[in-house]
């Protein structure tokens, strides 16, 4: 088999092996007398073009726009997109050293991790100039804001609230079932709670930002369809929410951004 054909194979693996984590979570849930986590799919309202060559690491709205970092080396950017067209609008290339991961916006500063290079980029949130390079203890995977703490995930099953000057506050362990889920990655505050993608699987989690428990998930099997996939299509990676609390999904290398609604499963 070639290399392409082995990749795939392995990823498709700890894909799987990931998902039956979390459903061995879901009956430990149920089995150990646990309030058992409210079960969503999501239902498509509209889809935009997406760039495929984007390999998601952020994504947020703010001020009516919409923000994507994407990652890589080489390939790493912070973009300002276009939602009706996907037009890039404004853009700010990394150094091919630097692989850029999660991105918020806080008091006016737009704040980018990096995956192993241990620093976060800090920018103008209005000019996207930069501003500020701060070390990062850690390695940076998703970032979101409640509007007062940064909110980090690193991979683990650990969450960490920062000061926006990286200065920790608390961290807590994301468990469901009792269990903890590892690999956490893209992060968006909704409705006081945090939404987390699963990295290589198509679950998000619903965690309450006080204990780390799961409160719900949101299975996205089949959100991208078959037909729209190609070789080098990457996982769902990129939550994102609106002001008028519209929801958006997309992933690495995805061809379209969904507007989704949850619904409860049968």
């Amino acid at each position: 088999m070639h290399k392409a054909g082995l990749r795939l194979t392995y990823y498709s693996m700890i894909r799987s092996a990931r998902l039956c984590a979390v459903a061995a979570a879901l009956l430990a849930a149920v089995s150990c007398g646990a309030k058992e986590p409210v079960r969503y799919e999501v239902k498509v309202l509209k889809e935009y073009t997406h760039d495929r060559a984007a390999y998601t690491q952020g994504l947020f709205f703010h001020d009516g726009s919409l923000f994507e970092t994407t990652g890589l080396n080489g390939s790493s950017s912070l973009r300002k997109v276009e939602l009706e067209s996907g037009e890039v609008l404004e853009r700010v290339n990394f150094s091919r050293k630097y692989f850029a991961e999660g991105s918020v916006v806080l008091d006016g500063k737009l704040y980018v991790l990096t995956w192993t290079n241990r620093v976060a980029f800090i920018y103008d949130a209005k000019t996207l100039e930069y501003r500020q390079t701060y070390s990062y203890p850690r390695e940076g995977w998703g970032l979101t804001t409640d509007g007062k703490s940064l909110i980090a995930s690193d991979g683990s099953s650990r969450i960490y609230f920062m000061s926006p000057e990286f200065k920790p506050q608390k961290s807590i362990n994301v468990s469901l079932g009792g269990r903890p889920i590892r690999n956490l990655n893209e992060l968006e505050w909704i409705d006081g709670r945090i939404w987390a993608n699963v990295y290589l699987t198509d679950m998000i989690l619903i965690i309450n930002p006080d204990t780390g428990v799961v409160e719900a998930t949101v299975n996205c099997s089949g959100l991208l369809p078959q037909n729209l996939r190609r070789q080098d299509t990457d996982v769902l990676n990129g939550i994102a929410v609106d002001a008028d609390k519209k929801i958006y999904l997309t992933g690495k290398r995805w061809p379209r951004l969904y507007q989704v609604e949850l619904v409860k499963s049968k």
